[in-house]
């Protein structure tokens, strides 16, 4: 017995006569029903396209956002300024500020700081301004059970389009603290 999408196929191709053009359209269109539009993936491919549109800050303002960790498979990886992630050094990414960009990130939960250099490009989830390395997170205090902090950026030196650096604070005034809780003086 034949199924009942097969067989209204056959009808269909039985009482129209169509050309290649003609076929090849129906076929699309026949494709696009059985596999549908994903509204998930449209979002996505329009923060996508935001992303890849998104101008360099080049202000210095800082910025107060949630700051999440690098996904511990991209070690290793080549980031967008060519060198390769490392989970150890106090690299970040930042959909905004330009690559070669120096800020210092504080958590706004513990108030501990770390300085950071803007090496890739990122975070790519909404709602997210910095993705920070392993040792970083550490520094600042966020966990790997808790994952994502409030954190405020200040850049230091905003790396220019014109290859020049503009210095937002003078780098002895922007001190990166190990550690400022009180909770773990004790």
């Amino acid at each position: 017995m034949m199924p009942l999408i097969a067989w209204r196929m056959d009808n269909m191709l039985k009482k129209f006569t169509f050309n290649g053009l003609a076929g090849g359209v129906m076929a699309w269109l026949i494709g696009i029903g059985v596999v549908g539009f994903s509204p998930d993936a449209l979002a996505a491919g329009k923060q996508a396209r935001q992303d890849a549109l998104a101008k360099p800050d080049l202000s210095g303002r800082q910025r107060i956002g949630h700051a999440l960790v690098y996904a511990g498979k991209l070690a290793g990886k080549k980031m967008a300024d060519g060198t390769k992630m490392n989970p150890h050094s106090d690299n970040a990414a930042s959909k905004t500020l330009p690559l070669g960009t120096t800020a210092k990130v504080t958590n706004l939960q513990t108030g501990q700081s770390a300085k950071v250099t803007i090496r890739d490009r990122g975070p790519h989830v909404k709602g997210r301004i910095l993705d920070v390395s392993t040792s970083t997170a550490r520094k600042i205090g966020i966990t790997k059970h808790q994952g994502v902090a409030k954190v405020q950026v200040v850049p230091i030196a905003v790396a220019q389009t014109n290859d020049s650096v503009k210095r937002r604070l003078p780098a002895h005034k922007v001190k990166a603290n190990k550690s400022t809780s009180t909770a773990q003086r004790k």
